[in-house]
């Protein structure tokens, strides 16, 4: 966990300036929850709720930063926009208390350590805390939030379907976000992954990635970019998957819905202007490309906004 997050509470008089609200929630299943907030006031919103301790909390900040507030106030702790904070404490309760920033987005997922460890039992030897050893020490983790995170994110905050089929569409974005959550990506185990065990491999995928999102609008050949790294085109296809978890296009496309996505959120440009810096000659193809990943039309998705 980052300390330099970590601060003291704020007087009493800023309190007075925050409304208190609730989560919008969404049960998956027995002892796995689904919590999201829209925070579209003009001042900070605090939500509350209690958390029993064999309970895993994932926070994912979408949009803005939000404020965790621990041990009835002596501490607080920063999420920042594009960031996830993991919490797990078997010895006490962790209860939510947290201040939500005007114009700020967050998803939570909380899920019992029983059922956790029975989708992950096979993976322990990787997940710290699953380990023998630390399963019953307290666990504090934060990070960023990956492309492919972000897209299951905004489409479980943004949800718009049929409300009989919101049961069903969330339970499977919920276990597609942890799928994604431990994704080695570009932490992955060397020891499994033979490829990787050249660093100088690792460092020429890295720059893959950097040149293909420098040049999303027209990105070069796969035969073009494993020239540039120095690699054969079947050791950048292998390598890639292997490191990001997708095809280098598939991450591509999955990196510039993100930017489009965010470029229609801040209203600078229409729909048009927006497909075309991503790289998307027509309209059409951009709106086909934004809807296979949002499940709406960029015109659909600026209206939710507002």
């Amino acid at each position: 966990m980052n300390l330099n997050n970590i601060n003291n509470i704020g007087s009493q008089s800023d309190k007075k300036n925050v409304a208190e609200r609730y989560f919008d929630e969404t049960y998956i299943d027995d002892h796995f929850l689904v919590l999201s907030y829209k925070n579209e006031e003009d001042r900070p919103v605090n939500l509350r709720r209690e958390v029993h301790n064999d309970c895993l909390q994932f926070h994912f900040s979408l949009k803005g930063s939000s404020k965790f507030i621990f041990n009835e106030g002596t501490y607080t702790l920063n999420i920042l926009e594009e960031n996830s904070l993991l919490l797990y404490n078997p010895q006490r309760s962790l209860p939510i208390n947290i201040e939500i920033n005007p114009n700020s987005w967050i998803v939570s997922v909380l899920i019992s350590i029983k059922k956790f460890h029975a989708l992950f039992s096979q993976e322990a030897d990787y997940i710290s805390f699953l380990n023998e050893d630390n399963r019953d020490k307290k666990y504090y983790k934060d990070g960023e939030i990956s492309p492919s995170m972000a897209i299951v994110l905004n489409q479980l905050i943004n949800y718009n379907l049929n409300h009989s089929i919101k049961h069903l569409y969330f339970k499977g974005k919920a276990y597609e976000i942890l799928s994604l959550y431990f994704n080695r990506n570009e932490e992955a185990d060397i020891e499994q992954c033979p490829f990787l065990v050249d660093e100088t491999n690792v460092i020429k995928l890295r720059k893959a990635k950097d040149i293909i999102i420098s040049q999303m609008a027209e990105p070069p050949s796969l035969q073009e970019l494993a020239d540039d790294i120095g690699l054969s085109l079947k050791k950048l296809k292998e390598g890639f998957k292997q490191i990001y978890g997708n095809t280098v296009f598939g991450f591509l496309v999955d990196y510039k819905m993100e930017v489009a996505r965010k470029m229609l959120e801040s209203g600078d440009d229409n729909v048009n202007e927006v497909g075309l810096k991503v790289g998307y000659s027509t309209s059409s193809h951009f709106i086909a490309a934004f809807k296979k990943k949002y499940g709406t039309t960029p015109k659909k998705y600026i209206s939710s906004l507002n």
